[in-house]
């Protein structure tokens, strides 16, 4: 599951899946998921922690509770699954339908053919439906890549809730109808490695003639979260982990340290557009992502984003916006309940509305207010019963779960 391999650096360790975390490490971080999890309010800042530190979530069992309190979801709450009638007459249909058709390699490999047809159908209408609730959002090559990854972990309805908060919040900038946010996006990632290595700031400055093409090789990692340029699931699911759980500008940051980690192979090709642009636009796939994200997160604590705007001279407006809707954004994850109290809230809420069936359309006799009431305080006795019985036994089932 995980391999060493030598670097000028010294020996690094891959991380290949959660295999890397082994024994008690492990069983601690299982422990203080569960834990953050059942706590009222759910400890969002906790869960955070344990997606950016080594080895991210895990599992996908342990993604589909966590991504949705890392994104404010409520998981008993999901909008039902995209029908194919989001597919009449929308503009993006075609286009939709051609990427989704061309992404077969982000479907596992050995799937077959008939369950990866039916996962594409799905696919294609999953994002029709998000942007046919958003009208304002704006459909862009790569969004399929993204869409895929949480259709694969989380399911239509999940995926479908998931996607529509990063496109609302994360991704916002990319769905404009121009490119001028994106290109704003990019622009941060020039003065990252000025702050951290003015000799390769400098040579790709000599080579890109301050123009923002000299950073598009960095737009399909950015507006992919890297789901297009890697090749392993697992190393996707590592960095949605990461990247989840931070700021919506750390990608670019990530971007930064790969740059950066691959310094000396920038430096030693010609000064010319195709030549760097040909080295950096293809990722090698065995980089030490563990050690990469740990440089990411320093290199964010190093260099706020609200200075690098200052040095990519973006629209201060604009970032403040952006800043100021973000940490509104935390700020409402930090205030969900835990996962069993949202059961029971569903299920009490069922209860009240199957009693509200048998009242009279016409006529409000007290005996049959009080008979309802009576059989509607039994049913919500029966349905805390069984939770706290099913919750009695929550830590044994969640350690034989993973």
């Amino acid at each position: 599951q995980y391999r060493t391999q030598n670097h000028c650096s010294g020996p690094e360790l891959h991380w290949h899946g959660s295999a890397q975390l082994l024994g008690s490490k492990r069983k601690q971080k299982l422990l203080l998921i569960h834990q953050a999890l059942t706590s009222d309010p759910v400890a969002v800042e906790t869960l955070r922690g344990a997606a950016v530190s080594e080895g991210g979530l895990l599992t996908d069992e342990i993604r589909r509770k966590v991504w949705p309190k890392l994104l404010s979801v409520n998981v008993y709450n999901l909008p039902p699954k995209p029908g194919r009638t989001v597919r009449q007459n929308h503009k993006d249909y075609t286009q939709v339908q051609l990427d989704v058709n061309r992404s077969t390699h982000r479907f596992p490999q050995g799937m077959r053919a008939e369950q990866r047809r039916v996962l594409q159908e799905q696919l294609i209408d999953l994002i029709l439906h998000i942007l046919r609730a958003h009208p304002e959002l704006h459909y862009y090559q790569g969004y399929h890549d993204i869409a895929v990854t949480l259709l694969l972990v989380a399911g239509e309805r999940m995926g479908s809730a998931l996607l529509e908060k990063l496109s609302t919040h994360h991704l916002r900038d990319f769905m404009d109808p121009t490119m001028d946010s994106t290109k704003h996006i990019l622009n941060y990632l020039m003065p990252i490695l000025q702050q951290e290595s003015l000799r390769l700031h400098d040579f790709m400055l000599r080579y890109q003639s301050r123009s923002w093409v000299g950073t598009i090789f960095a737009l399909s990692w950015l507006i992919t979260w890297y789901g297009h340029v890697l090749t392993s699931f697992p190393h996707i699911l590592r960095l949605y982990d990461f990247f989840l759980a931070s700021h919506p500008l750390m990608p670019v940051y990530f971007a930064a340290v790969i740059v950066l980690h691959r310094e000396a192979e920038v430096l030693a090709c010609d000064c010319d557009m195709p030549s760097v642009h040909q080295l950096l636009s293809q990722i090698p796939q065995n980089l030490p992502y563990e050690r990469l994200i740990s440089w990411a997160l320093q290199l964010f604590q190093r260099h706020p984003h609200a200075e690098l705007a200052k040095q990519a001279a973006l629209q201060g407006s604009q970032t403040a916006a952006q800043a100021g809707s973000f940490s509104a954004f935390q700020l409402a994850t930090t205030q969900q309940r835990p996962d069993a109290v949202l059961r029971r809230q569903r299920q009490q809420d069922s209860a009240h509305a199957e009693t509200a069936a048998l009242l009279p359309t016409a006529g409000h006799s007290p005996l049959v207010k009080a008979a309802v009431w009576g059989i509607s305080a039994t049913l919500g006795a029966v349905a805390l019963a069984v939770t706290q019985t099913a919750l009695e036994w929550a830590p044994e089932f969640l350690l034989q779960l993973f």
